[in-house]
């Protein structure tokens, strides 16, 4: 008989998840100005870059290891295609993904992608975004976690659960490490995130790649 699992079991598997995004700070503001002697804000470009590797690998094994685990011993196979998607739905994602655009348009006074660039260079800049691709890979991470737990719960699979735990957790996060906008900012991203996961019929490959354009943009 298979074991049946409850939702304390995948909300776990988010919340390492959150771990993962832990780690990060534990790299910025502990172990690195301990090895280089600055605090983060002062880091060259090689010790910048550096950082973005050593999160990146950090955040693919984990991002690894609980698409493995969430296959394997809890039964819950996250690469398995979903539902084929109707017209409405794909429509739906393009206004998120505009609607991501011109929040961080108003947001930065520009667009988001440019003004990195122009600020960063290109080198810096193709590693925040080789960041940015595996930062996108946990936070979708806790929003199927979160989601499956809480439909478990409450037995409703309308409501985008797992993208109020995003926001949460994110924006809880992003609060501490930044300011309370953008702490704000995450909770609502995390809210439309969520709701873009159903709308691709929990397809975790279609959700990453909509979710990713939402952040980047």
């Amino acid at each position: 008989m298979e074991k049946e699992y409850k939702g304390m079991d995948y909300l776990s598997l988010g919340m390492y998840a959150f771990m993962g995004f832990g780690m990060e700070v534990l790299y910025a503001f502990w172990l690195e100005p301990l090895l280089y002697g600055v605090p983060m804000e002062e880091f060259s470009v090689a010790q910048t870059i550096l950082h973005w590797v050593a999160t990146c690998i950090t955040w693919g094994v984990f991002a690894y290891v609980l698409i493995i685990k969430s296959g394997g011993k809890y039964q819950f196979p996250l690469l398995e295609k979903g539902k084929e998607m109707k017209l409405w739905q794909w429509g739906a994602c393009v206004l998120f993904i505009v609607g991501a655009f011109l929040a961080d348009y108003m947001d930065w006074g520009g667009f988001k992608v440019y003004i990195e660039y122009r600020n960063n260079g290109l080198l810096l800049f193709i590693f925040q975004y080789l960041y940015y691709l595996f930062e996108t890979m946990l936070f979708l991470l806790i929003i199927v976690f979160g989601q499956k737990a809480c439909e478990i719960w409450f037995r409703k699979k309308e409501f985008p659960y797992g993208g109020v735990i995003c926001g949460i957790t994110w924006g809880l996060g992003h609060i501490l490490t930044k300011d309370l906008q953008t702490g704000l900012m995450g909770l609502a991203l995390g809210f439309a995130m969520g709701s873009v996961y159903l709308l691709v019929n929990r397809d975790l490959k279609r959700a990453y790649i909509v979710l990713f354009l939402m952040f980047i943009l």
